[in-house]
């Protein structure tokens, strides 16, 4: 768990009262609260002060919530955002979880419910963060192994083989791609190939490859995907569109590599599979 008194967070609501009665939810737990009156001022705080989560509301003059979010997204992609609203919708609930957004809450909101929230969100971050320095040092070790030039026909190296065997001592061979089909998959670069194009890919679409490559074989429940690819639960339905578009923009770029874009095989009313075949 994340210590509350080392997490930041900023507040941004054009309401006063609204700002004073989150800020003492929060401070009551040990946050370090910040706020700011509109999306402008955040942002300008932010650039003085990292924080770890941002509440702010979606109707505000200038700036509106949705806007700030994407703009926290570029600034600052490591921070937790949370929309606050009174104009609850569906549309807006999940615009707002496919730029990104951690949460969707509807004022009033209970201190509980504001207080989970922040919680989950900060985990969630916490677990992105670790992911990420894996990951980097994934491919860092990657890019050191595919830059060294090893002689396996060598003498001595053969002797050194033998030796391990000898003794029975495991030799760890570095895994630097995968293989799916007609596609190569390079772990920590968020890039595949088709023969000798590479295809850039989001974090994102490029997570969602590897789960459906992971689980190659069954079909994936959309809800799945969302819940281990993005870091938090949705329904089926509400899951089925925030997935939709990222298995869109593979297809599309699958398919300007001159790969079938059909190798992601949707099976209505369940979810999707990876098909090795063209």
């Amino acid at each position: 768990m994340v210590n509350a008194e080392d997490a930041y967070v900023l507040v941004v609501d054009d309401e006063g009262a609204i700002r004073y009665s989150i800020s003492k939810t929060l401070q009551r737990v040990g946050y370090q609260v910040h706020t700011a009156e509109n999306g402008e001022k955040a942002l300008d705080m932010m650039e003085h002060q990292p924080y770890d989560v941002v509440l702010t509301d979606i109707r505000m003059p200038g700036l509106t919530g949705v806007e700030l979010l994407a703009k926290i997204k570029d600034q600052a992609p490591d921070a937790v955002v949370i929309l606050l609203t009174g104009y609850a919708s569906l549309e807006t609930a999940i615009e707002s979880l496919r730029l990104g957004a951690h949460d969707y809450l509807v004022k009033p909101s209970s201190s509980q419910d504001i207080r989970n929230s922040v919680a989950q969100g900060l985990e969630r971050a916490r677990n992105l963060r670790h992911r990420r320095v894996l990951l980097r040092s994934i491919r860092d070790n990657v890019e050191e192994l595919t830059t060294t030039n090893f002689d396996f026909e060598s003498t001595e190296t053969k002797a050194n083989l033998q030796m391990h065997s000898a003794t029975e001592t495991p030799v760890v061979t570095p895994v630097t791609t995968m293989t799916i089909g007609p596609l190569t998959i390079f772990p920590g670069r968020y890039q595949i190939s088709v023969g000798e194009q590479p295809i850039d890919l989001t974090p994102t679409e490029f997570d969602l490859l590897l789960y459906l490559a992971a689980h190659r074989g069954r079909v994936v429940p959309c809800s799945e995907l969302v819940r281990e690819v993005r870091g938090y639960t949705l329904e089926e339905h509400e899951a089925r569109e925030v997935i939709r578009p990222h298995v869109s923009n593979l297809r599309r770029k699958l398919k300007a590599s001159g790969q079938n874009p059909n190798i992601i095989v949707n099976v209505r009313g369940i979810g999707y599979r990876l098909s090795e075949t063209e």
